[in-house]
């Protein structure tokens, strides 16, 4: 009797923080859509926090998935750390679990998965961790990198080398002037570098991280990239001619406002009803992502502005915005003082607001799915990055792009400064300044997602490469129980 014939079996595993479990989830869908069999392992705190946010949800987060037709499995494994242990409050300990303590776990689960399933051939991880290599030679795999940030910010790290050789990183007085020596990368500033770039003290938890990663990412057999083609067209070819690499971007769900998928770490509130009683474009979105901090002093400011500009506003005020151990850091009568047109809330669908008529704004620590999302909805940006990528991501969306203005310039946020650059993005002025430019952003992530797009064509040769690399590594014998039609 002929050997049932199998799908090529891939196990994914996101880095387990919000912004990049989300474009995860939905890789690993559209991977699935693709004929492939998926195994999603998400960490034992991610998944409590998400069932804990949405109480009604299933389990599997994939429940729903599977029942569409897709063969999009779900597993948890341990980071080394406590479920309950607060990973906000203490990065360092968290991150240095990812580092020593969490491949120990994976190993032991991807170890499992291959023993039971003899059609296991490829290992997806996200970039920023330091041993998926380690782990797909271990157990045969071909091991596939996932990057969730713009193509700029991987070069740049990728040449961390070059940046050292010259005196713009990890050296004790760092050269100030502009960086025009990376291949594919356009003239920089230093200060528009990812935050750990510019940092003098390289001896952190994070930077042991960053030197290790991009060493391990050399190891990759294929690189995935959620930006576009023609966003990053001289950044992604110089890149191509050193690693395999796809850009397959935006990742989104394919309603973009709705998922099947449960990936929130908070209860969402509905901001629906109170949207449409407010006039088109009249409303700002303030939110500064999952996980980053805003300093308790920039916060009273930027409250303090939002009153002061007298727009309408929805801010999305996460319980640890400030810290974990602050819970009310608004100034005292901050909600009384804004309540007629302000909706202040833990958290939201924000793919949903995004794309609600009644907002013309959005105030962004210029996180990448956030940014991706802005240009998706037409929405232009006002930009405070807070820390990695989103100070290399608010020079695209500022200097490169045109479709936003900075908050600070890097200096002290005031109360009048939010407010006079609050109204400016909101004027009708800006409307014709920014929206010409973001409309035509908007048109290039349509066509890249198109049936001849980029993305699209992209994602169908990273397919076909994976499958004859798989084919390459199998012995004779596995290939008659792996099939890849």
């Amino acid at each position: 009797m002929a050997e049932t014939r199998k799908k090529p079996h891939v196990i994914f595993i996101p880095l387990p923080l919000q912004g990049h479990v989300i474009p995860a989830v939905h890789l690993a869908i559209k991977l699935a859509s693709q004929g492939l069999t998926i195994t999603f392992i998400n960490t034992q705190a991610i998944h409590h926090q998400t069932s804990k946010a949405q109480p009604n949800s299933e389990p599997d987060i994939f429940a729903k998935s599977r029942e569409s037709g897709l063969d999009i499995r779900y597993t948890i494994v341990s980071d080394g750390l406590p479920v309950g242990f607060d990973r906000s409050l203490n990065h360092d300990q968290f991150m240095a679990a990812l580092l020593h303590v969490m491949s120990a776990h994976v190993d032991e689960v991807v170890g499992q998965i291959v023993k039971s399933d003899d059609s296991v051939r490829c290992l997806i991880a996200d970039t920023f961790f330091v041993w998926p290599s380690k782990i797909a030679k271990k157990f045969g795999l071909v091991y596939v990198s996932f990057w969730t940030e713009p193509a700029l910010v991987f070069s740049l790290y990728y040449h961390l080398d070059l940046l050292m050789i010259n005196g713009h990183f990890a050296c004790q007085d760092c050269r100030e002037d502009t960086i025009d020596y990376i291949p594919g990368v356009k003239a920089i500033e230093p200060k528009d570098m990812a935050s750990y770039l510019q940092e003098t003290d390289t001896t952190s938890i994070c930077h042991q991280i960053i030197f290790k990663m991009f060493k391990e990412t050399k190891n990759a057999d294929f690189l995935i990239c959620n930006t576009v083609q023609e966003l990053e067209v001289e950044t992604l070819s110089a890149l191509q001619a050193e690693v395999p690499c796809y850009a397959v971007g935006p990742i989104f769900p394919n309603g973009f406002t709705k998922s099947f998928v449960a990936t929130s770490l908070w209860s969402e509130s509905d901001c629906t009803q109170w949207l449409d009683k407010k006039a088109h474009g009249s409303v700002l979105y303030v939110s500064f992502g999952s996980y980053a901090h805003v300093a308790k002093r920039d916060l009273v400011e930027i409250a303090n502005g939002l009153s002061l500009s007298k727009v309408s506003f929805v801010w999305v005020l996460r319980p640890d915005i400030v810290s974990s151990d602050d819970a009310d850091p608004l100034p005292d009568g901050f909600e009384e003082e804004v309540a007629d047109r302000a909706m202040i809330i833990p958290w939201c669908s924000q793919r949903a607001v995004l794309a609600h008529p009644a907002i013309g704004g959005f105030l962004t620590h210029c996180g990448w799915n956030s940014i991706l999302e802005s240009i998706w909805c037409q929405v232009p940006l006002l930009s405070l990055p807070l820390l990695t990528d989103q100070f290399t991501n608010r020079k695209l969306v500022v200097d490169d792009w045109k479709i936003g203005i900075n908050l600070s310039d890097g200096k002290l946020v005031t109360k009048e400064e939010v407010s006079n650059k609050v109204k400016r993005l909101m004027s009708e002025k800006s409307e014709d300044e920014f929206r010409n430019n973001i409309k035509e952003m908007k048109k290039t992530l349509e066509n890249a997602l198109s049936c001849n797009g980029s993305s699209e064509k992209n994602m169908a040769q990273f397919i076909k490469d994976l499958k004859t690399k798989i084919s390459e590594k199998m012995k004779p014998a596995d290939r008659s129980v792996c099939t890849f039609s």
